[in-house]
């Protein structure tokens, strides 16, 4: 409702001006919306307050503005407060969830996220990629598109040499079914250490991940263990977390794809050789040569994902597709999406980039053997929860479930409400507190409406002049802003707006709540302060589910 009014404004004044015209929500809560006026009066050659008047009879009509006000260079707008009040908290009402929801706009957006490496825990480490891509998922869900979900999981490359060098030296096979995945990383770990003391096993890997590209038989069958059990684990992780998936397409997907990449890049003339690999210059670009294929002929992860662009294209008809990918890929997606235009194809590429998880402020290693297993994570945040319920309310029903949703909402909001570009530190006492900037505190902000709407009944509001003093007008505006906001997360790939959007909508609450008795006498201005938090909980629960995380009603 607010964004539509802004822009209907703003489409108004650029028709009969013919120019750009600014139309924002002041910082301050000095008005509705403002005009500045200074730009357009310089490029009409008029003054800003003849501009003011004359904007003021062009808006005269317009339903629910009801002050224009010249100071100092802007035109100030306010609503009317009662009229926007009422056609707010109707339709949220009226549409409940499906508020802020588009119709299908025939637009197709691939998401490729998660993406974890098969042999190894799933660390704290990929828990960015994989919820910031859920969230994502679901915001374009809302917005009209057709949002397709790929795991494009790290099943291929010289770490499999690797791998099956270890094995082949130290494997165990019944520590192997005893403890899967994790036997398997410290296998990793012990063949870097050994790399450290013999270099010569960085070539044994190398010739193993060789043969593992020709199809040998016993390098195939125990890669295809490797990823079975790996899947297996990883399935618990995503269960868990609510996260799903329309495809798990990993680099081997695309084993049998990538002859027609390199026949381009040959048919186009962008293939040189240089000290007999195979690369792509783009010198002009001010980049590192691009590698497609190795001295020893075994392709690169570049390679892989051209083949993958390509059949991303030509199968889902995308018109854009993100990569939730941390920022230290930043030139390799710089170099896909030159490649990809060098070989004429025009495709939206959107590098959703993401800082490091930080733990004590230091960056994990998979190789040093300083991994943090999410599921252990996981765990630890649901049994603080839980001793938390059974300090504070140990008659709640269900509290192992409730335990559950507080500890990996809290999880989830700790990483969407930070700004993806920046590395975080993962400190699990900060993030399961219910003060603060913290899920917990999103959670039982909507505890505590349902508590007062429990056993009421709610009928349309009547009594209008309950809405109009600041502190409950302002909650109305956060209200209105919802679709403004999803629009925006989407424009910048970003759930932190949203995340931050729904921690200013609870505090607005609060803020109402600690200024007004809600359960009143006089049955008029009972009923508006209901309808007013049943609509205030409506979209803070959407957009809680949005984000991955999980409303409750108790706790």
């Amino acid at each position: 409702m607010f964004q539509l009014l802004r822009l209907k404004i703003k489409e108004k004044l650029e028709f009969f001006y013919h120019k750009e015209i600014t139309v924002e929500s002041p910082s301050r809560q000095r008005a509705d919306l403002a005009i500045p006026l200074f730009k357009l009066a310089k490029q009409t050659n008029k003054k800003s307050i003849e501009l003011a008047e004359e904007i003021k009879v062009l808006l005269q009509h317009e339903p629910y503005l009801q002050t224009l006000l010249f100071e100092r260079g802007f035109l100030n707008i306010f609503f009317n407060r009662k009229a926007f009040a009422e056609k707010v908290l109707t339709e949220i009402n009226k549409q409940k969830a499906e508020y802020g929801t588009l119709k299908p706009t025939g637009k197709v957006v691939c998401i490729d996220y998660s993406s974890p490496n098969i042999a190894k825990n799933f660390s704290v480490g990929h828990l960015r990629s994989t919820v910031i891509g859920a969230a994502l998922y679901n915001l374009y869900e809302k917005r009209g598109y057709q949002a397709i979900g790929i795991n494009h999981l790290g099943d291929w490359g010289t770490q499999f040499g690797k791998l099956i060098v270890a094995y082949n030296l130290w494997g165990d096979e019944e520590l192997l079914k005893r403890d899967t995945i994790d036997y398997l990383q410290k296998l990793y770990v012990k063949f870097h250490q050994e790399e450290l003391k013999n270099p010569e096993f960085e070539e044994q890997a190398r010739k193993a991940f060789k043969k593992l590209e020709d199809n040998d038989e016993q390098s195939i069958k125990l890669w295809e263990h490797f990823k079975e059990l790996s899947l297996i684990e990883f399935k618990k992780v995503y269960d868990i977390l609510g996260v799903s998936f329309d495809y798990y397409q990993g680099e081997s997907f695309y084993n049998d794809k990538m002859d027609r990449i390199v026949e381009i890049l040959v048919e186009k003339n962008l293939l040189i050789e240089d000290q007999g690999a195979l690369v792509v210059r783009l010198d002009n670009y001010n980049l590192p040569p691009a590698l497609i294929k190795r001295t020893d002929g075994a392709t690169l992860y570049l390679t892989r994902d051209l083949a993958a662009l390509l059949y991303r294209s030509e199968n889902y008809l995308f018109d854009k597709i993100l990569y939730v990918v941390g920022n230290e890929q930043k030139l390799h997606f710089q170099q896909l999406k030159l490649v990809s235009e060098l070989m004429d194809y025009d495709f939206k590429i959107e590098h959703v980039n993401f800082g490091l998880i930080l733990i004590d402020g230091k960056k994990m290693a998979t190789r040093s053997g300083k991994v943090v297993n999410l599921i252990d994570v996981i765990d630890n945040a649901i049994e603080r929860a839980y001793q938390t319920i059974e300090s504070k309310n140990p008659q709640l029903k269900n509290k192992k479930q409730v335990a559950q949703a507080i500890g990996i909402s809290a999880i989830v909001f700790n990483d969407l409400k930070n700004d993806r570009n920046l590395d975080i530190d993962f400190d699990l006492d900060q993030m399961l507190s219910f003060e603060g900037m913290t899920g917990p505190y999103l959670q039982y902000s909507s505890v505590r409406i349902h508590s007062i709407l429990k056993d009421q009944e709610i009928k349309q509001a009547k009594d209008l002049t309950v809405f109009e003093d600041d502190v409950t007008y302002n909650l109305i505006l956060q209200l209105s802003q919802f679709s403004h906001v999803l629009d925006r997360s989407i424009e910048e790939n970003g759930p932190h707006l949203l995340s931050r959007y729904l921690l200013n909508l609870a505090r607005s609450f609060n803020q109402f709540y600690a200024a007004h008795k809600i359960i009143v006498e006089t049955e008029t201005i009972r009923n508006s302060y209901l309808y007013l938090i049943k609509a205030t909980r409506i979209v803070l629960n959407e957009g809680l589910r949005l984000l991955g995380m999980t409303a409750l009603d108790e706790m």
